[in-house]
């Protein structure tokens, strides 16, 4: 499922691509996203763009029914266990991105950490596209998972702070400005290939200029060491109500840890 040599790569880089990884899931991801579509929760945004349309939606796992079958029948939580190195994979949240052909809107350089009332060294990403992508594939810095500063959180609407008041972010980076800077990994990637990474990787995506549509499905996991942490003002997802305080392993009966060694 993942090998030695892609749990070094994702421990050392922050990220890795692993083929086929999820390839007999595409139909049950597929599924869940048009019905995601079809019924789009809460939190679901129509990201302003001039042309085409950015399509995101996340935490509707619960009431969709191929996101958990998928959370809780397949593999992954084994993978993002041993990609973590870790005993257990707790699961936190699903999140669809749906760009359609034609939508040159990119997503901006960031790390979701920042976002996240979640902190630790073990935590990953899956982000698995349901269609073939090349230059819309997700871009990540190598290595920024152990800068020693989060990144600047953002908003997506305006480039605005994402928290109010002043806080110790490092600023966004571009590595597009200075070629050479920063390692950028990338992959051309295919239907049922995943591409796993660390909340703390910095990562960003160009606009999609084709004519196919980029689907893309992100489960996102974590490890022993992930704990609550309290960010200055409304997380994204925020999770009303969920009464946890600094320092506590997420609760289980809404986090359920769903992989374990033991």
């Amino acid at each position: 499922m993942i090998t030695n040599d892609q749990i070094e790569a994702f421990q050392r880089d922050g990220a890795v691509m692993i083929p086929g990884a999820l390839s007999d899931w595409v139909e049950v991801m597929r599924a869940g996203v048009a019905r995601n579509m079809a019924e789009p929760g809460e939190y679901a945004s129509e990201n302003a763009v001039t042309e085409g349309r950015f399509f995101d939606d996340y935490v509707n796992w619960t009431r969709i029914p191929e996101y958990e079958r998928l959370v809780r029948e397949s593999p992954m939580g084994e993978i993002a266990a041993r990609a973590m190195q870790s005993n257990t994979a707790q699961f936190f949240h699903d999140h669809v991105l749906v760009k359609e052909p034609g939508t040159p809107k990119p997503t901006p350089w960031h790390q979701d950490g920042p976002y996240y009332f979640v902190q630790g060294n073990q935590t990953v990403s899956f982000w698995m596209p349901l269609d073939p992508v090349r230059e819309a594939s997700l871009r990540f810095i190598a290595g920024s998972h152990k800068w020693d500063r989060m990144v600047r959180p953002v908003s997506w609407a305006d480039d605005g702070d994402f928290y109010d008041g002043k806080q110790d972010w490092t600023p966004v980076p571009d590595p597009d400005a200075s070629p050479g800077d920063m390692q950028v990994l990338e992959w051309v990637m295919q239907p049922g290939d995943a591409v796993l990474f660390d909340f703390r990787t910095v990562h960003g995506a160009r606009g999609n200029h084709s004519d196919i549509r980029r689907r893309a499905l992100s489960l996102r996991w974590m490890g022993d060491d992930a704990r609550y942490v309290e960010r200055p003002g409304r997380t994204s997802p925020p999770f009303p109500g969920h009464n946890m305080e600094t320092g506590q392993r997420l609760r289980e009966d809404w986090f359920p840890v769903l992989w374990s060694a033991s």
